[in-house]
């Protein structure tokens, strides 16, 4: 088999088939790169010895190049191998989404397979443009979760509302500040609360800031109290520039009791409470009997 010419053959299809074809042309593209990242693996002499095989792509891309196009260059063929090695072994096809090969091309740079699968399910949960996708990978959303919710994800376990929490947490720094108080942050949160939200995880809602309740005779305020429409439950986070305290878990305890009590209903599930800090205390949440709790440090950026 001439591996050369039946490449050239499908990426020059390809070329003909985006210019007459638009309406599927997505489609037809990530096919013909799937199906070309296969070809170059066989002429590599399999998937054991691809990666001695690098003479082939460059020998090919020269010839690429000239009788296709400039953009069958080295790179775009170890990324088109690399396209078909992450999913030949996968249940789910490439060609059933709605991600563009531009997209792939953002995902592929990644060393990481479990990195790359989660940010093309987050594409495809939530039709992220190219453009967001890599603001995701730039800010390193997947790195920044839990290693227990990174295991739960490859393990594909139910995943609960502090699951998908990043830590820490980016803050958008748009006063530079450099010495901040609880008011201060809370201003830049409430400024940029979109971003805020996406960064705790999906489902998340704004509520109210300073909500009052009254305990007893006096007046208490959450910092901010949210809704998960996902996991049909009120979230209260408490904001604090030091280090977790072990009054700071009892503090927000009774924020969560209090809800339960007095303003969720007996169809939402129990709330949960967030405290974010600007160091974590591990050794306090060690300890911390409620599992409703979730801490997460913050970083302004």
């Amino acid at each position: 088999m001439n591996y050369y010419n039946e490449i050239k053959e499908q990426l020059i299809n390809n070329e003909v088939y985006k210019k007459v074809k638009d309406y599927s042309k997505n489609r037809n593209e990530l096919e013909t790169y799937y199906n070309v990242g296969k070809l170059i693996i066989e002429a590599q002499g399999g998937e054991t010895r691809a990666k001695y095989g690098d003479s082939i792509i460059k020998e090919f891309s020269k010839k690429l190049v000239v009788e296709v196009g400039k953009k069958y260059n080295e790179r775009t063929l170890r990324r088109i191998r690399q396209f078909y090695l992450f999913f030949k072994d996968e249940n789910w096809s490439p060609m059933a989404t709605r991600l563009t090969w531009s997209h792939y091309c953002e995902m592929l740079v990644l060393k990481d397979m479990n990195a790359i699968k989660y940010y093309f399910d987050i594409c495809n949960m939530y039709n992220l443009s190219k453009r967001e996708l890599r603001q995701k990978i730039k800010i390193k959303e997947y790195e920044r979760l839990p290693i227990e919710s990174k295991n739960k994800l490859q393990l594909k376990q139910e995943i609960k509302v502090n699951d998908l929490i990043k830590n820490p947490i980016l803050i958008k720094n748009s006063y530079d500040y450099e010495k901040i108080t609880e008011k201060m942050l809370k201003q830049l949160i409430l400024e940029d609360i979109d971003n805020f939200l996406k960064e705790l995880g999906s489902g998340f809602s704004y509520i109210e800031n300073e909500y009052k309740i009254k305990i007893g005779d006096r007046y208490n305020y959450i910092d901010l109290l949210l809704y998960n429409i996902k996991y049909n439950c009120y979230v209260a986070v408490e904001l604090k520039v030091t280090e977790l305290k072990k009054e700071y878990i009892g503090q927000i305890s009774t924020y969560m009791n209090y809800i339960d009590k007095n303003i969720k209903n007996v169809n939402q599930d129990k709330t949960i409470g967030i405290i974010i800090c600007k160091k974590g205390n591990e050794f306090v949440m060690e300890y911390c009997s409620d599992g409703r709790i979730f801490e997460t440090n913050f970083i302004l950026n």
